[in-house]
């Protein structure tokens, strides 16, 4: 619920539930004090008129009873002596708590509950006494005196009392005051509970979640549904997305941390065995081991490898570097198929007939097929796969074996590279894109590379269009898939079209 609405209610609720609670006790009180009085016996239903002001009630209604007697006495004379006319009577003010008693010279002539009439009784003045209006008799009891004759000529008095005495009003004064008091004090704790419920409490548990993450625990999750609604929800959404995104940040830095720490582990260790070499053959033609011109060229052309390993891999982490910063230079050109891959393959026949591995080519596109790709990140991709086959082919005996295929896919071209090298294992498939993922830990250190190979693949082929994947069968071989669209023609002939790739 927001703030807003809250204040609304809480400033509706500090008028409406005083009201409705004051009126509640108001009711309340005056059944018990009608009850307490003893009173209630004689009506059943409740007169808060005469409950909250006796005097003003009891004046008003028997003023109108004067007036009715008046008239039905200027009629009929002496009807106040029929018995049947002062039960009516009688029974007509009983709502009010209030009885008449009829006197005849001292005796009383009409009661209709003696027991009733006995405290006030003894307390009524005789015939003539001149007061006007009501009044009240020492016990408190309101009286109000008419006097008349009988047809005998006896001196009669008709008596209206209220049972209720005047000290009912003072009574209920005190106890609605207490009450009101307790009213407003009972609506001020509760409305501020649920204020402090609603707002503090919730302030109270960030700053605690807050804590947890100044202290570095990404974890502590609120303990509150984050999907309430209002001004408090969304805080706590924003929280939990913060949290989120910051324990997602520092993960990434630990990760980030292990790879580069990796990476740097690899990187050594690639370095130092063709620096090895080249130390250890260089000290051989320094020291004239090779004593022959065949011998030395042999040990030259084994130093110029490793030294164009060793520059290999300084270009591999130098495009490391590009990639980790999302910043890659392509020069994209329109490329026929058939042109640029029989390039690629005559160069990497070459190489792969030198280490006794058969390559086998076949393009499956028509000759005029064209992509639009950098050639030279597109040719460090099949170089990166074929070398990645060619590390862990496991075949020395001749039998090893790559086959690449361009196959035509209507509004695309897929590029297939297989071998059939050891293959990989089928839970580690998804992960060999992963940057740093080895499928065996203890054979890439032997083989020796940086583990960034694919990943470097995988982000090129992306950054094309396209995309990449991989099957495998152990013991059969992997097969290396890749797609790229096709280029249309939609107008300007322009040919070359350099982009620094940024995601």
């Amino acid at each position: 619920m927001r703030f807003r609405t809250k204040l609304l209610i809480t400033s509706l609720a500090i008028v409406v539930i005083p009201l409705i609670l004051s009126f509640g006790t108001y009711l309340a009180l005056g059944r018990y004090l009608v009850h307490k009085q003893q009173v209630g016996q004689f009506s059943t239903a409740i007169d808060y008129g005469m409950v909250s002001d006796p005097g003003g009630t009891f004046a008003e209604m028997t003023d109108d009873l004067v007036k009715e007697i008046a008239i039905n006495m200027f009629i009929d004379p002496y009807i106040l002596e029929r018995e049947e006319y002062l039960e009516e009577l009688d029974s007509q003010i009983a709502s009010r708590y209030s009885f008449i008693i009829v006197k005849k010279a001292n005796d009383i002539y009409y009661v209709a509950n003696r027991d009733r009439a006995k405290a006030v009784i003894s307390e009524l003045p005789g015939y003539g006494n001149g007061i006007e209006g009501i009044y009240y008799t020492p016990s408190r009891h309101l009286v109000r005196q008419i006097d008349f004759t009988f047809s005998d000529g006896s001196m009669g008095s008709l008596y209206f009392i209220s049972s209720i005495r005047t000290a009912l009003t003072t009574s209920i004064l005190i106890y609605m005051a207490v009450a009101i008091i307790l009213i407003l004090a009972l609506t001020s704790v509760l409305l501020t509970m649920w204020i402090g419920r609603s707002f503090f409490r919730p302030i109270d548990e960030l700053n605690v979640a807050m804590q947890h993450i100044k202290d570095g625990n990404f974890d502590y999750i609120l303990p509150t549904d984050v999907k309430e609604k209002g001004e408090i929800g969304a805080m706590y959404r924003n929280y939990e997305d913060m949290r989120l995104r910051l324990k997602e940040s520092a993960e990434e830095k630990i990760e980030r941390e292990k790879q580069n720490k990796e990476l740097i582990s690899n990187i050594s260790h690639d370095l130092k065995t063709p620096i090895t070499a080249i130390k250890g053959y260089s000290q051989g033609l320094i020291e004239g081991v090779a004593d022959n011109p065949e011998k030395q060229m042999k040990y030259i052309k084994i130093i110029n490898s490793k030294a164009n390993d060793m520059n290999n891999l300084i270009n591999e982490l130098t495009l490391y570097s590009s990639i980790d910063n999302n910043r890659i230079p392509y020069n994209f050109v329109k490329l026929n198929v058939a042109d640029y891959f029989g390039d690629c393959i005559e160069e990497i026949g070459a190489d792969l007939d030198s280490r006794g591995i058969k390559l086998n080519y076949s393009n499956l596109t028509s000759p005029d097929t064209q992509i639009v790709a950098d050639p030279e990140q597109i040719k460090r991709v099949i170089n990166n796969v074929v070398s990645n086959s060619v590390k862990y082919l496991g075949r020395d005996d001749g039998t090893g074996e790559i086959d690449i295929r361009i196959l035509d896919e209507i509004d695309s071209v897929r590029v297939e590279l297989e071998d059939n090298g050891r293959g990989i294992a089928q839970k580690d498939i998804p992960n060999i894109f992963d940057r740093f993922y080895r499928t065996d830990s203890s054979r890439n250190s032997k083989q020796g590379g940086s583990g960034i190979g694919l990943s470097i693949v995988k982000k090129i082929i992306e950054d094309h269009g396209g995309y990449i994947w991989a099957t495998s069968h152990e013991g059969e071989g992997t097969c290396m898939h890749f797609v790229l669209r096709k280029f249309i023609d939609y107008a300007d002939g322009s040919d070359t079209v350099t982009v620094e790739h940024e995601t």
